[in-house]
């Protein structure tokens, strides 16, 4: 660091020296003017009235024991203008004060210690570099590497890094405020609870006499509720029993009827079996047939390849045919070279030989067109064939299936499903089952109305071969039956308690006059089939309607039939009240009634194929009408075969019905006996519930309550009433308690709305406030740079000072040079006195754009020559003398004499260091 005393260039070997040659006339010129612009400045301090600061003044600063001064002081100052002057100590004294430096902070001036005056007499942002800038942050804030320090110096002096930790500080601030808030929501909540709970005994505290009242006429109410509810009870009972006296009479009048329909039912189907016998030997007889259609169709796949062998030919022939025309070529171009003399007749031939040249090549074009056509073919017969082939295998796995569920309708819910019946039924016979599996479900039910076929297929999907157990050590066996006897997928089990009747859905189900639920389309003789359906697709609350539109109409036209959830089409569509789906199969696999109707498609489909008019397609047809009328022969048989079988089904179902209808009503016979007895009992406790009843209460009334609701009202009371005798000497306290819990609650809730709205307030006005710091921000930088290049200007440099708000740096360039003859260069490369020029313009900068109570410049002029000093005071006293409500203090070991004479200025010179103190201390 430099010394205070060595102020000139002699003594400072070091310092930077401008190499310019007018230096000198410079210096000349400065000498000269100094007289003329005294006498301005001290017209203008002259001139000037006393102003009074509004942020007030520090008056005078008095110290003891102060480093090396046992007494300084006191220091009174003025209103504007302070010029603290001081000598430098001597060689020996600065030698001898080295050691102490670091334990005094003395650093390297005596007047340092006015830095701390100033703080601790007028206490304001001392920490601001524009109310005081000492020595040390003037020499090294512009001479710092990095630009985030200058970009921090300029936000420290302008307050905008307050305005910014403030911003940060509030939000901090409301991030907390409202977790509280949320933390005080659950507060809230329990004091509400609170409240509610003191509000309950506050207003339980009632009568006890009216209470009892009452409990009274509610007692009365009961005896003749319980009268009322059991004669409500015999009343449905006697009309069931004459019901089933009536019925009973005409039961034996129906039993000899049946007798005489099952006789004739037994000759119809001696009948019937004899016809069917018949009908199967010539179906045996029709088959050979079928197999020689077959073979023809092998014989027209021979066919097939004999035509891609010609093809290949083609393709042979038209390579031989370029090869020609290859050497027809280089013939000609060895006639033209060897024959010159006979060009006349070369020519002729020439032209004979391109004739057939062309020829040719129509003629290969026409090869190759042909050939193109044929692949085309070729490949369309191919695809075909496929298409066809596949076709046949699986409609051949589909007529297979369906031959086969002729004789055994079980086939249709799998190939194994008659040896999984008989493994049921073999663990049935050795007694491992508690109830036997009933399944697959769809076997067990059948159709009403075969039409509806494929609706109830895609209804009820794959509960159809589906089982049902009663218990799980049944579902258990039922499991391993099925993994000894299936192949793929098994079946759903579905386990579920066997109950002997089905489920009274009278009140649940859907009942539409003009269509049927599918538990109404559904002939089920096995009630556990029935429940099992009712409850796992809840069979009696969907619709089935044939027509698609009147199923539309009737669900999505209005309000849907009372308990209706959906319905069904004939084609299997699914219709909700607010959408639909169509059905992804297009006949009943199942359900479906005739099976030679659902044969004879699929035999037709085995040999016709769909679409294909060529190739291999048209082969095939010849066989069609012969194939046609061996199905119509089968289908003629088949649907009397159907007839035949359909009357029997129906009489042997007329028998069974009438044999379970003479069970029921035996059965029902006998439950008549045991209500006749019960009625009777019942019959005597009413009358016993009569007579006590007019002991409590001689006058019987009408009483439209239940016994239960009115048990349940007596003992509430009688809680209530034990409750309040409890809690009588208490009503004080309960009602203290709820009036207290209300005020907090509503105390509580004030204030949370408060602070919600307070919260809400302060968002918007942080996005306003931040809007305006950004605009200030930038307001303030373009402020600085315009009065730092004025500032320059005034002594002829130039410079630039370049603000990145988003990365937050500032870079500042100076050249002591004009413009236009030097480049800007960085504020190291200057020299001393250069260096502190440029740190006075920028803190007078800073002075423009910014306010404060006072200025103050620790040695602003230590590095400077006598021509920098000469400006720079000049330009300090010019804003001094503009701005008179501040006070200005500058610390300078110069001599002040030149200074003009005026009221404001005051010059406050320090007396030298106790010399003998100091030596002392050493």
């Amino acid at each position: 660091m430099s010394k205070r005393g060595s102020t000139s260039a002699v003594e400072n070997p070091n310092k930077r020296i401008r190499s310019s040659p007018n230096d000198e006339e410079e210096g000349s010129d400065v000498v000269e003017s100094d007289q003329e612009e005294d006498s301005t400045l001290s017209n203008r301090f002259l001139c000037a009235g006393e102003v009074v600061s509004d942020a007030g003044l520090v008056e005078s600063i008095t110290l003891k024991n102060f480093m090396c001064h046992s007494h300084l002081g006191p220091f009174a100052f003025g209103s504007n203008v302070n010029f603290v002057v001081g000598n430098n100590g001597s060689k020996v004294s600065n030698k001898t004060l080295i050691k102490y430096k670091t334990a005094c902070s003395r650093g390297e001036n005596r007047l340092v210690f006015l830095r701390w005056l100033l703080v601790f007499s007028s206490g304001p942002k001392v920490n601001n570099p524009v109310s005081i800038l000492t020595q040390e942050m003037s020499k090294h804030f512009l001479h710092s590497k990095g630009e985030g320090d200058k970009y921090k110096f300029f936000m420290k002096a302008t307050q905008l890094q307050q305005m910014k930790d403030d911003f940060i500080h509030i939000k901090t601030t409301k991030h907390i405020t409202e977790d509280r808030f949320a933390q005080n929501r659950d507060c809230l909540k329990d004091l509400k609870r609170k409240y509610l709970e003191k509000e309950d005994r506050y207003k339980s505290l009632a009568s006890i006499s009216e209470m009892q009242t009452q409990l009274e006429e509610l007692q009365k109410q009961m005896a003749w509720a319980l009268v009322s509810e059991m004669e409500k009870e015999l009343e449905p009972m006697k009309d069931k029993l004459q019901c089933d006296r009536r019925a009973t009479e005409k039961f034996d009048e129906k039993v000899d009827e049946w007798k005489n329909k099952v006789e004739q039912a037994e000759q119809k189907l001696k009948h019937i079996q004899d016809q069917l016998e018949e009908i199967t030997q010539q179906v045996g007889e029709l088959q050979p047939k079928c197999a020689e259609l077959k073979a023809e169709a092998q014989k027209r796949n021979k066919l097939l390849k004999s035509c891609e062998l010609g093809v290949h030919r083609c393709r042979t022939n038209l390579g031989d045919l370029e090869k020609d025309k290859v050497q027809l070529s280089s013939r000609l171009k060895d006639l033209s070279q060897l024959r010159t003399e006979r060009v006349a007749q070369i020519q002729t031939e020439l032209d004979n030989l391109e004739h057939q040249s062309s020829t040719l090549s129509q003629q290969i074009d026409q090869y190759q067109h042909s050939c193109s056509r044929m692949k085309e073919e070729q490949g369309k017969m191919r695809k075909e064939f496929d298409v066809l082939r596949r076709s046949i295998e699986a409609n051949k796995r589909t007529l297979d299936t369906m031959m086969a569920s002729r004789s055994n309708r079980l086939r249709r819910f799998g190939d194994q499903m008659p040896e999984l019946l008989g493994g049921i039924e073999e663990a049935h016979r050795k007694g491992l089952f508690k109830h036997t599996p009933r399944g697959p479900l769809g076997y067990l039910i059948s159709l009403k109305d075969p039409e509806l076929a494929l609706a109830v297929e895609v209804c009820l999907k794959s509960l159809l071969r589906a089982f049902t157990c009663d218990n799980y050590e049944d579902e258990k066996v039922l499991k391993s039956i099925m993994a000894k006897v299936l192949r793929g997928p098994r079946p759903t089990i579905i386990t579920s308690q066997f109950l002997p009747r089905v489920h009274d859905t009278r009140r649940r189900a859907v009942n539409h006059p003009d269509y049927p639920s599918v538990l109404q389309a559904l002939d089920i003789e096995d009630p556990v089939v029935a429940n099992c359906l009712i409850d796992h697709r809840g069979i009696e609350c969907i619709l089935l309607i044939k027509n698609r539109t009147e199923a539309r109409r009737v669900m999505q036209g209005g309000t849907p039939p009372a308990h209706c959830t959906q319905a069904f089409s004939k084609d299997g569509d699914q219709i909700y009240p607010n959408r639909s789906y169509s059905a992804d199969q297009s006949r009943a696999n199942c359900l479906s009634g005739d099976v030679e109707e659902e044969i004879l498609p699929v035999v037709t489909c085995d040999y016709i194929p769909g679409g294909g008019g060529g190739g291999g397609g048209g082969c095939v047809v010849p066989q069609e009408e012969d194939l046609q009328e061996i199905v119509e022969k089968i289908s003629s048989k088949r649907s009397e075969f159907e007839e035949a079988k359909a009357q029997m089904a129906i009489l042997k179902d007329d028998y069974e019905k009438a044999e379970q209808e003479c069970r029921f009503w035996m059965n029902k016979h006998k439950v008549n006996r045991i209500e006749i007895s019960h009625l009777s009992c019942c019959s005597s406790c009413t009358n016993a519930s009569v007579a006590k009843a007019t002991q409590i209460s001689p006058d019987r009334s009408e009483v439209s309550r239940t016994a239960k609701s009115l048990d349940s009202e007596i003992n509430r009371l009688k809680v209530k009433i034990s409750t309040q005798q409890e809690q009588q000497e208490d009503r004080e306290e309960v009602v203290r308690q709820f009036h207290e819990a209300l005020e907090s609650y509503r105390n509580m809730s004030q204030q949370m709305k408060n602070l919600n709205s307070f919260i809400k307030c302060l968002d918007s006005v942080m996005i306003h406030r931040l809007q305006i710091y950004a605009d200030l921000r930038q307001f303030l930088s373009a402020r600085c740079k315009y009065y730092f290049n004025s500032m320059l200007a005034q002594r002829g440099y130039s410079g630039s000072m370049t603000f990145d708000h988003k990365n937050e740096t500032l870079s500042i360039s100076v050249q002591p040079g004009q413009g236009s003859k030097a480049d800007l260069s960085d504020m190291r490369s200057l020299s001393g006195g250069e260096r502190s020029f440029s740190t006075v313009c920028f803190v007078l900068s800073l002075w423009a754009i910014t306010e404060a109570p006072f200025r103050c410049l620790d040695e602003f002029d230590v590095y400077m020559d006598m021509v920098n000093r000469r400006i720079s005071m000049d330009m300090m006293l010019k804003v001094a003398a503009s701005q008179r409500y501040r006070q200005f203090i500058f610390l300078t070991p110069q001599n002040m004499s030149s200074l003009p004479t005026s009221s404001i200025i005051r010059i406050l010179r320090l007396k030298d260091p106790d010399r003998g103190q100091a030596d002392s201390q050493s």
